[in-house]
């Protein structure tokens, strides 16, 4: 226990300092947290019914929810976030409020996800529809008069649907702190997962959803602005730390070609007469 001396003028009592330790196996306070943004309280409450009685139990779940019935108390984004924060559960499901589960239930996910795991340690995010490449998409998902279902699941993907989504908690994932909305989330948070090591994959369980989605006009203007903001992000730049200097981009000859000696002492100057640390203040 670390004290002060007594003073003069009064005694100052610290109290002990338990340090705890870190273990490799993570504890969590339930096996899975199902999140919601929820407009509707009615549809949602229908939704957590269908969730329970296909097993997600008081005893293994805990159910998260934004009320923006009334108004939006967080946009998409943010509230992803929260959640992520706040959820005690191994593995964090985002999913809208219009979904139901219908055949497939906790112990079918149990083992898609025990599979997964098998297949894949570093798998960050699994769904029921992506988009596996520019071409190809994957889905197994009800909705009105249609069913949908990828014969060859599991299979990899770039992105993930925000119907549903399931999120390994011990892979710390989250949004981007400069996109706000509704839309495309699912996106930005299967890029993130990607650059950090973690794989996203279309999963072979079966959900029944009320509606198709919309893509408003709000919709175009996010996709707008998550590329804006991926351009910036994977924008070739230099770097320089406190002992060395070198250029990173998805080009390997641009690599080669600018981490040479001659364009790297140019570079340098030009950073030297045209961007000195007083550019760099905060305004």
């Amino acid at each position: 226990m670390i004290q002060l001396p007594p003073t003069t003028s009064k005694e100052f009592k610290m109290e002990e300092i338990i340090p705890q330790k870190i273990t490799v196996e993570e504890e969590f306070s339930f096996e899975y947290s199902i999140c919601s943004f929820v407009t509707d309280l009615n549809e949602y409450e229908e939704m957590v019914a269908s969730f329970q009685a296909k097993g997600f139990s008081a005893s293994n779940s805990e159910f998260l929810f934004v009320d923006n019935s009334e108004g939006n108390s967080f946009e998409a984004f943010g509230g992803i976030n929260r959640m992520l924060r706040q959820a005690r559960g191994r593995y964090v499901i985002i999913c809208h409020q219009d979904i139901l589960l219908q055949e497939d239930g906790k112990a079918e996910l149990d083992r898609k996800i025990t599979e997964i795991e098998a297949i894949d340690p570093n798998w960050g995010i699994l769904g029921n529809a992506g988009g596996v490449n520019l071409k190809y998409t994957a889905m197994h998902i009800s909705h009105p008069n249609e069913t949908l279902r990828e014969k060859n699941l599991p299979l990899k993907a770039i992105n993930l649907d925000e119907n549903f989504l399931i999120i390994k908690a011990a892979a710390n994932l989250n949004t981007s702190a400069d996109l706000k909305g509704f839309h495309l989330y699912g996106t930005d948070i299967c890029l993130l997962a990607n650059i950090r090591g973690y794989q996203a994959y279309v999963i072979d369980f079966k959900i029944f959803h009320k509606s198709k989605g919309n893509a408003n006009k709000s919709f175009f203007e996010i996709k707008n602005a998550l590329k804006n903001k991926y351009e910036r992000a994977f924008a070739g730049r230099f770097v320089g730390t406190t002992i060395t200097r070198f250029y990173v981009s998805g080009s390997k000859w641009k690599n080669i070609i600018i981490n040479s000696g001659f364009v790297m002492f140019w570079a340098r100057q030009y950073y030297k007469f045209f961007k000195p640390k007083k550019h760099y203040k905060p305004h």
